[in-house]
């Protein structure tokens, strides 16, 4: 009797672990969570880039060709803007990814005429002039092109800002701040008037620009006459 007793009682422990592994079925299991959706860049893409505009592209005639008229070279304004020599220099020879993925943009090949900015979601002044910046893409398309270039950013912080404010111009990714380096520069924003020969005739770095002060970069160093 004890015998038995002692053998059901080591069985027993047995049955117990059996029965704990196989009581569940995969009805009663959780289903797996599914992994979230990326959001869709609210960014063009870069595929054209190395493009010239054209005055047939959608959006043409609004800007105007006239008569660019450098200031003189090397020189600093009071505004802290700085002038390049009359023939201008290339834009530095980098190789930058696209914010929507695709193949590498090389920055000499961004087809000008071009305003280039450079910006980031952490920068106040890059927030509050990134609306003209698109509505300068819009009123100059076909003219010129408008770029971004996000620097040191967080991709979360970028997309939230080209949602939040509608920013559709294609943007490019630098997290090492290699054409800050390149420029030698350390504040932001930035921004770059490329002519159609791949030249960079203007570096602004004032601060936050508005629509008027944009068309009026435009047509001093770019030679093109944009609605402000």
């Amino acid at each position: 009797m004890n015998r038995r007793r002692r053998l059901a009682l080591a069985v027993l422990p047995l049955l117990l672990a059996v029965t704990g592994c196989t009581s569940g079925t995969a009805d009663d299991e959780p289903a797996p969570r599914p992994a979230a959706a990326e959001r869709p860049s609210p960014f063009r893409d870069c595929a054209t880039l190395s493009t010239a505009p054209t005055a047939t592209s959608p959006g043409s005639g609004t800007a105007t060709p006239t008569t660019a008229t450098p200031a003189s070279p090397g020189t600093t304004a009071p505004d802290g803007t700085t002038a390049r020599a009359a023939g201008g220099s290339a834009l530095p020879e980098l190789t930058l990814s696209c914010f929507t993925g695709g193949a590498p943009v090389v920055l000499r090949e961004v087809a000008g005429p071009a305003v280039i900015n450079v910006w980031a979601s952490w920068c106040p002044p890059c927030r509050k002039e990134l609306p003209a910046f698109q509505r300068l893409s819009e009123r100059a398309a076909g003219q010129l092109q408008v770029v971004g270039v996000n620097s040191r950013d967080s991709r979360g912080g970028a997309q939230s800002i080209g949602e939040d404010f509608g920013v559709r111009f294609p943007i490019l990714v630098d997290q090492g701040e290699a054409l800050q380096r390149e420029l030698k520069r350390n504040a932001i924003p930035l921004t770059l008037f490329v002519d159609a020969d791949g030249q960079v005739r203007h570096i602004d770095a004032s601060g936050a620009l508005d629509d008027t002060r944009l068309a009026k970069l435009v047509r001093q160093h770019l030679g093109l006459a944009v609605p402000a």
